[in-house]
């Protein structure tokens, strides 16, 4: 599945569009190593040093988030859910993130050794950290295969995008390497469980790992005691979920089994398609305000509704404030005139309203707004070479939720390269705080 399409709910694929496409890309190849993607994550508040909450500073490489805290969780004795974190980080890169966990031994997480997560600076704070609690990302990127003679071409483009800013589309890992998490979410909003499940256990691909390919294909076969022995150990809740469905045969019964952080990613992922074809729709003027948009100051986060063309606007081009598309939700609002007009189209194309969210298993997902763009902060960009060959370096810093992935598909514009390479549940940006249980 190329990194810049994909399908929910059996709509036509989303080409998403480039705000840069009369620039020509430079091609390259990215996570070619763990250390060509590094990402450290910036936190939203100091820690004061005080509580009864430890926070400490996890590395890894090689494995997506959840899979560290799984770890993490086993060593000190808890459940994974006792963990907190503020975002999931890629498991194809060198990344830093903060977690916490309540009343922990801090000598005993400073003995955990893993091959691929290590943790330092353990320190303490009054509460838990939450979904979404971090101020950015700071991304450190090499680009192979290109150099010097390439970088007067992605410096041109990064000029665009310093200026204008980075269309904040979801990325492709939102979406899952099978492309199926946006499925997986619309099937639990319109409270079609079994067809949930079937995405769930089931429908085999060819890019599934061998084993995984060969559980989806015993339970598409009904064959639930083999799905089961195949299903690797540490696909933890596709196994509990499977062992659910096996003893009653409800498909509630299955999804009552799977971590509820997955299942607030899988809603997310439904969501994220339709604010992407929100914004795919505005690309071409995604930093100019229309009367009737719903602005967010950059400064605050406020919002508030465009009515004053000649003052906003010029507001838009400092960067003072952006144009927004909706996250839906039951309580979600929608701008007015035409900005209005596409969004309420664009929901009605999936065939459902707002109040399809109100009640999607157990949570009450209320939405919020999102900008339709992102600033760079410090961006850097230079060639250089190594042992391994030539290389671009590009470095910034992105707020919470937004894509390092956007940028690079802007400069390279070779989808298949820029994000082929993640896993269902792993992400490179941030965990979501906008769906409330």
């Amino acid at each position: 599945m190329p990194g810049g399409s994909y399908t929910v709910s059996g709509m036509e694929p989303l080409k998403l569009p480039y705000t840069t496409a009369w620039l020509a890309g430079v091609g390259g190849r990215i996570k070619l190593r763990p250390d060509d993607f590094r990402v450290d994550e910036l936190p939203l508040y100091p820690l004061s040093g005080q509580g009864t909450h430890a926070f400490f500073r996890v590395l890894k490489s090689g494995v997506p988030t959840p899979v560290a805290v799984h770890r993490i969780a086993r060593h000190m004795g808890v459940q994974p859910g006792d963990i907190g974190f503020a975002g999931l980080k890629d498991s194809q890169a060198l990344t830093s993130q903060w977690m916490s966990l309540e009343f922990a031994d801090a000598g005993r997480l400073e003995r955990f050794r893993d091959s691929q997560v290590s943790i330092c600076d353990v320190t303490w704070h009054g509460n838990k950290l939450r979904p979404g609690h971090l101020k950015a990302n700071r991304f450190a990127i090499k680009i192979r295969d290109v150099g010097q003679a390439e970088l007067p071409a992605a410096k041109a483009i990064l000029d665009v995008l310093t200026a204008r800013g980075t269309p904040n589309y979801f990325g492709q890992q939102r979406f899952g390497a099978r492309g199926d998490t946006g499925l997986l979410g619309a099937a639990m909003v319109r409270s079609d469980i079994e067809e949930f499940v079937r995405i769930f256990l089931g429908r085999p691909m060819a890019t599934d790992p061998p084993d995984c390919r060969a559980a989806r294909q015993a339970f598409d076969a009904a064959d639930f005691s083999q799905a089961l022995r195949r299903w690797p150990r540490h696909y933890v809740d596709q196994r509990k979920a499977l062992t659910a469905y096996m003893r009653r045969r409800d498909g509630r019964a299955a999804l009552g089994r799977i971590d509820k952080r997955f299942k607030r990613l899988f809603v997310s992922a439904f969501q994220s398609e339709i604010f992407n074809r929100v914004l795919a729709e505005r690309i071409g003027s995604f930093d100019t305000v229309l009367a009737g948009d719903l602005a967010q100051k950059t400064d605050s986060g406020g919002i508030f509704t465009v009515e004053d063309l000649a003052t906003d606007q010029p507001r838009a081009k400092r960067f003072e404030i952006s144009p927004t598309g909706p996250i839906v939700g039951y309580r979600c609002n929608f701008a007015q005139g035409e900005p209005g007009r596409l969004e309420r189209l664009t929901l009605e194309q999936f065939g459902i309203g707002k109040e399809a969210f109100e009640r999607v298993d157990r949570m009450k997902v209320k939405g919020t707004r999102r900008p339709l763009r992102f600033p760079l902060s410090e961006p850097a960009i230079s060639a250089s070479a190594d042992r391994h060959g030539q290389f671009i370096e590009l470095a910034f810093s992105a707020p919470s939720g937004c894509y390092a992935t956007v940028v690079l598909r802007e400069i390279m514009k070779t989808e298949t390269t820029v994000d082929g390479n993640t896993d269902t549940t792993n992400e490179e940006s941030d965990a979501d705080s906008e769906n409330d249980e």
